[in-house]
């Protein structure tokens, strides 16, 4: 992930993380970066000094990426709401399936098996696969995908 400080048209400053560099090329191509203070899709980098890391990694350097608006709001990000917004969005079709499919836990990939050939009924459910099982469910055409994990999960 690359993080690069922006700038519009209008001279407002942001910060944003993208994949790569050719996806925030691409993005920006496409019109799909644009301000968060006025929705201009004029964006630019600004300039940014690196964050230098020392050999042992435990000091970090760090020059500030760009100069802050006026105003008590600081820099603003364009990809905090829309974080925000996705995880909303995770949060709330995880809870969705967990309220309304059995955990079947470790027998996941035994039951997904039943139900896929035939040997009992069809019914939402979530449990735990490895990789390796849900390779092989995926291999034997039965349809398998990870519930989301947000990171307050992992706090």
């Amino acid at each position: 992930m690359i993080r690069y400080a922006l700038r519009c048209e209008r001279d407002h400053t942001f910060e944003s993380w993208f994949q790569s560099s050719s996806a925030y090329e691409s993005q920006v191509k496409r019109k799909l970066v644009e301000c968060p203070s006025c929705g201009s899709t004029k964006v630019e980098k600004a300039i940014m000094a690196p964050q230098i890391v020392s050999k042992k990694g435990r000091e970090l350097a760090r020059v500030p990426a760009a100069p802050e608006p006026a105003g008590p709001a600081g820099p603003q990000s364009l990809m905090m709401a829309q974080e925000r917004e996705l995880r909303a969005k995770l949060k709330e079709l995880r809870d969705h399936i967990v309220k309304n499919a059995d955990n079947v836990g470790e027998q996941f990939p035994n039951e997904a098996r039943k139900m896929h050939y035939g040997d009992i009924e069809h019914r939402p459910i979530y449990g735990e696969a490895s990789l390796q099982e849900a390779r092989e469910l995926v291999e034997e055409g039965i349809e398998v995908a990870p519930l989301p994990v947000l990171p307050d999960d992992r706090n």
